[in-house]
């Protein structure tokens, strides 16, 4: 089974990764670009069939390693 984890920083964060893109795209002519949150995409094979196990194992590996829960948010997609 495939996994795919997205980690974004959670609203009212500061991102400055997000806001020098912005400011970059901006100058480079792309002016319909506003605000920027960057964030960073993990794909996991794992085996075993059972999606709800799977998922809890996924949420597990979020909160003890992948993600800082702190200032991160993630979102769990199965394949």
């Amino acid at each position: 089974m495939k996994a795919r984890v997205f980690i974004t920083l959670k609203t009212g964060v500061l991102d400055p990764q997000g806001k020098a893109i912005g400011h970059a795209l901006n100058g480079l002519g792309f002016a319909s670009v506003g605000e920027v949150r960057q964030g960073k995409v993990i794909d996991l094979e794992l085996s075993g069939n059972d999606q709800a196990a799977a998922k809890e194992e996924l949420k597990a590996m979020c909160e003890k390693l992948l993600a800082n829960t702190v200032i991160e948010k993630y979102e769990i997609e199965l394949k």
